[in-house]
């Protein structure tokens, strides 16, 4: 049987977001299932943050349901929804990746830090030793934040919409590493080695840019989390500064298998 055609033996995995169009992991997360013989198939759920707990409860019900991948805005809500999470999540404060288990339960971990530093890796970029700015304080933000931290970074600059997210999150960082200068605010972007947009400014073309691209120079590594579009208003301004991007999708070609595996999906 081909491993593409959905039966009655079909496993199903989900991903959950509000907005949905933009996703790009059912089209790499099959793929990867495929090459690997997986009956199984990753779907889309375009659930609001509202209607989030209902849906829920229904795929606890849901024999032939493995688990989903929780993206905006729905990362740090599900740290509570979750019957058991990783001490990952639990730092972080945030889960992006379920399992459902066979009792209905649901197990959570978080991924997005991991999948973005092995991004930069994977094209070249090694933290270790570079100063970093990154913008957003969410979910991706907080993974992100605490994984630049892991890597070895000597400096990290959290800047966030609301201010005081922001510096909860830098102590935050800087009690688990204290050997990284962690500061929140938006000065000096131009004193950063490393620039990350880990919010979702850049889904639509009319938003504004996450940070002062005014502030951006040569020689920068400007990161996105975001996946589509593909290059980003954010990496547009960047690349006509002279600055060396990193798209989006890097990030979760690295988490693919780590995220397959937590949903049982890969052995």
């Amino acid at each position: 049987m081909s491993p593409t055609e959905i039966t009655g033996r079909t496993r199903i995995y989900g991903i959950l977001a509000d907005p949905i169009h933009h996703v790009k992991t059912p089209q790499v997360m099959n793929a990867l299932l495929r090459r690997h013989g997986v009956e199984g198939v990753l779907v889309p759920f375009h659930v609001a943050p509202g209607g989030l707990q209902d849906l829920l409860g229904g795929l606890r019900r849901t024999g032939n349901f493995g688990g989903f991948i929780a993206t905006v805005p729905h990362k740090t809500a599900m740290l509570r929804l979750c019957d058991r999470v990783s001490s990952a999540a639990e730092m972080i404060g945030a889960v992006n990746c379920v399992r459902r288990e066979a009792d209905g339960s649901l197990s959570g971990t978080m991924l997005d830090g991991i999948g973005f530093i092995e991004g930069l890796r994977a094209a070249g970029v090694e933290p270790r030793g570079l100063s970093a700015y990154l913008a957003g304080a969410g979910g991706a933000g907080r993974a992100i934040a605490f994984a630049l931290a892991e890597a070895g970074v000597t400096r990290l600059t959290i800047a966030n919409r609301t201010l005081k997210r922001a510096r909860e999150l830098a102590e935050a960082v800087a009690a688990a590493f204290p050997a990284v200068a962690v500061s929140a605010g938006t000065e000096g972007l131009s004193d950063h080695d490393l620039i990350v947009n880990a919010t979702s400014l850049g889904l639509d073309p009319a938003d504004p840019p996450p940070v002062d691209v005014t502030q951006l120079r040569p020689g920068q590594v400007v990161a996105e989390a975001i996946m589509e579009p593909e290059v980003t208003p954010l990496l547009e301004a960047a690349k006509a500064c002279g600055c060396r991007v990193q798209p989006g999708r890097p990030m979760l070609d690295s988490q693919i298998a780590l995220m397959a595996r937590h949903m049982g999906a890969l052995s």
